[in-house]
């Protein structure tokens, strides 16, 4: 049968979250709340029942059985989903909301307790042997009808929390068509490749002359490409190498073994990265979504790929005043002054200084060609802000993880 996580869907305001807890003879979740009064709690010195019933609303990852008409199928709800429920419940003020056995509504009956389980051992549910897992809904109402209250000491009837409100299929939701898509923006790349290598034997006289035709290519990408290809290539083989096409699993096998890859690779690389990102899911490692975008160098590999076409030429650099001191101009920094460009110039090994002009007022630039300034970071570190340093206003530089 189908397994479906069900999820809320916060876009749709008018038909999102729990609406009310039912209080019922089956719960679909298969778990008991239990009746408490003062004397269980051995807190208040009263004879008087406290009327509160306590039990699981939500359990995370609980296969729960339905039917709808002739198909079959399980749902199941995340940690994270629960945990947003339980908010979006009480933000909508739904705490007074209860009907039982989800068809008659039920008066003067209110959830005056709620929390999510942290910790299973020192939750406070495990003092009345709930044996729920981290990441339960727990909540307690109170009960002030005396006909129902009665039913539910005795417990012959009433034995559980049911929950009613609208969620959502993430699949349907979320990730429309992932494997076709996936496969949509590999074929391209496939496609690319070898429109470009017939347009390289067509128009390249070498290949008449039986010259070897020798390719520019680089292998100056950080070892964060090369280990996330690796994970990817791991990752697939758990699932029986379903993930990604034949294009996709060899450009994984490139990286990992940090093979040269040219230009027009760096391209697809980066187009690929850039579009598939809204596929990748950190916390799936089984979803195809993840482990295609890994095979391809993941993030790092999309910092790379980006930074290294800017460097070719290929992407518009980068030019902005980040304050009175200092300018990026075309990815390299710049200053206010013509003695700090000369004192930076010193540091990075040239001489002198340029000028170039940004926002109508002048910025010098460390050595006296454009082309002999540095990056502000060196290979395989990207620049995320600036930080102090010995008393001076400096690039933050960071490894590209």
């Amino acid at each position: 049968m189908d397994i479906v996580e069900l999820i809320l869907d916060e876009e749709n305001e008018e038909m999102v979250g729990i609406e009310a807890v039912s209080i019922v003879s089956q719960p679909a979740i298969e778990e008991s709340f239990v009746a408490l009064s003062s004397d269980e709690i051995k807190l208040a010195k009263v004879d008087d029942e406290k009327r509160i019933v306590m039990g699981a609303a939500l359990v995370p990852n609980k296969m729960i059985f339905r039917k709808r008409n002739d198909t079959m199928f399980y749902v199941y709800f995340s940690k994270e989903t629960i945990r947003r429920a339980s908010e979006l419940f009480f933000q909508n003020g739904n705490q007074s909301n209860a009907t039982l056995e989800h068809q008659m509504k039920a008066n003067n009956l209110t959830v005056v307790e709620s929390w999510i389980i942290e910790d299973q051992e020192k939750d406070k549910s495990a003092l009345y042997n709930l044996d729920l897992p981290v990441g339960s809904w727990v909540i307690s109402m109170k009960i002030e009808d005396d006909e129902l209250w009665n039913e539910i000491k005795a417990g012959k009837k009433y034995t559980g929390f049911s929950i009613e409100g609208y969620f959502a299929d993430k699949a349907k939701i979320q990730k429309p068509n992932l494997k076709a898509e996936m496969a949509a923006i590999e074929e391209e790349e496939a496609q690319y490749m070898l429109n470009n290598i017939t347009a390289i034997i067509k128009k390249d006289a070498r290949t008449k002359t039986g010259k070897k035709m020798v390719l520019e290519s680089y292998s100056d990408y950080p070892s964060g490409v090369a280990n996330n290809a690796k994970k990817g290539i791991d990752l697939n083989k758990k699932v029986n190498n379903k993930c990604a096409t034949d294009v996709g699993k060899i450009r994984a096998q490139q990286l990992a073994q940090k093979k040269p890859i040219s230009k027009e690779t760096i391209k697809r690389m980066y187009s690929y990265l850039s579009r598939a990102a809204e596929y990748y899911d950190e916390g799936d490692n089984e979803a195809c979504g993840t482990i295609s975008y890994l095979l391809w160098g993941g993030k790092a590999g999309l910092r790379w790929s980006e930074s290294k076409l800017k460097e070719l030429g290929e992407i518009n650099l980068a030019s902005m005043v980040v304050d009175d001191s200092f300018a990026i101009i075309d990815d390299r920094l710049a200053y206010s002054t013509q003695e700090k460009a000369e004192e930076m110039a010193k540091n990075i090994g040239c001489d002198g200084f340029h000028v170039h002009e940004l926002e109508d007022k002048e910025w010098f630039m460390p050595c006296e060609e454009h082309t002999q300034m540095k990056k502000p970071c060196q290979a395989g570190y990207e620049m995320i802000g600036f930080k102090m340093k010995n008393g001076r206003r400096v690039p933050n530089c960071v490894p590209i993880k």
